[in-house]
């Protein structure tokens, strides 16, 4: 599997092949600058109406489930900027990708909101993406203080799974500690599995903890002290805390440190509580279900939540089917590199 992406452009044959090159290059830059910019406004507007209405659903006031039917995922999907562009002939390496529906799940804090650039890369590529919110995650109506297990965590991804027809799978793609929750699916659905694939993910042992794997980043004693900010106790300070969310000079050193500002804009806006029952709780992972799953890993090498160096110990403790790498991604490649994660997932796709 090669992790460079050289794009060979063909020799000009006539007079004047360059300049024509050169204008239909900045036609077409220009072109996908504006269908970026409204396809992120877009993006922006839906996730600033997310967060006023997640504010709500933690009140119990409101109930919507993103992902769980075919306008909602195409609500999901804001694919709108792209219909009118959308008429080209399809690839022919489709024919080669047997499993063409991908499930994007989102890692701590983050939602469905935050696959939108892959969504429109993988749609436009003939491919059906759908991304779900976890429990307690976009807009999923429930409190993350009730969150307290990794199944009621993984409960959305384990219910869509479940929904398949009999002789239908998927490849799934799992962010950060979403690694956890692909992990739990495998163990518990692995006929419903093509491939599993972990972007930066937490791809832990059997008997480890998903918090283990951010531990040396993350888990500093200011960080995770009585005393810190970032911890929220909603069942009152005589009880252990039961959310973390971090400051917005933590996230946007650890996590966007490559990312557009636009992109850090839209997730200041969107993202929520963090629950810590998930990311406490022990795999139990079995060689028999979870064992037999296909899994890859793919690396970001600029990643100053979850350094390259963790990143290759869990490939060695735990070694995959594949790893890919992205060079010049932070730790949300799906903002930061969002076409060499797109060209990944469809080399991942297309191995038989």
């Amino acid at each position: 599997m090669g992790n460079n992406f050289i794009c060979m452009n063909k020799k000009d044959t006539k007079n004047g092949g360059i300049v024509s090159r050169s204008k239909r290059g900045s036609l077409s830059k220009r072109r996908s600058s504006v269908e970026e910019e409204l396809l992120h406004r877009q993006a922006l507007a839906m996730a600033i109406q997310q967060h006023q209405l997640s504010q709500r659903f933690d009140n119990g006031s409101m109930s919507r489930r993103l992902g769980s039917t075919s306008s909602r995922r195409r609500a999901a999907s804001l694919s709108d900027p792209f219909s009118s562009t959308n008429t080209k002939p399809l690839p022919e390496y489709l024919e080669n990708i047997k499993t063409k529906k991908f499930v994007l799940v989102h890692g701590e804090g983050f939602g469905a909101w935050c696959w939108y650039k892959s969504i429109a890369l993988l749609e436009e590529s003939g491919l059906l993406p759908i991304a779900l919110d976890l429990a307690g995650s976009g807009i999923n109506i429930t409190d993350t203080k009730n969150v307290t297990t990794l199944a009621a965590y993984s409960k959305p991804l384990i219910d869509f799974l479940q929904s398949l027809p009999e002789d239908e799978k998927v490849i799934l793609v799992g962010h950060s500690s979403g690694g956890a929750c692909i992990s739990y699916a495998l163990e518990h659905l692995p006929e419903k599995i093509s491939k599993a694939v972990y972007l930066c993910g937490t791809m832990i042992s059997d008997g480890q903890r998903p918090f283990d794997v951010f531990a040396e980043e993350l888990g500093s004693a200011e960080l995770f002290s009585s005393e810190s900010k970032s911890l929220i106790y909603a069942n009152g300070k005589d009880n252990p805390p039961t959310g973390f969310m971090f400051e917005k000079q933590h996230l946007q050193g650890l996590y966007f440190n490559q990312s557009p500002t636009k992109d850090v804009a839209l997730a200041m806006v969107s993202m929520r509580p963090i629950p810590l029952g998930p990311m406490m709780e022990k795999l139990s992972l079995s060689a028999e279900k979870y064992g037999t799953g296909r899994r890859f890993y793919v690396q970001t090498l600029d990643d100053n939540a979850l350094s390259p160096d963790v990143q290759e110990k869990l490939v060695r403790e735990n070694p995959p089917e594949g790893v890919l790498k992205i060079k010049g991604s932070d730790h949300c490649p799906f903002f930061s590199k969002p076409q060499s994660l797109h060209k990944i997932l469809l080399e991942i796709a297309q191995i038989p």
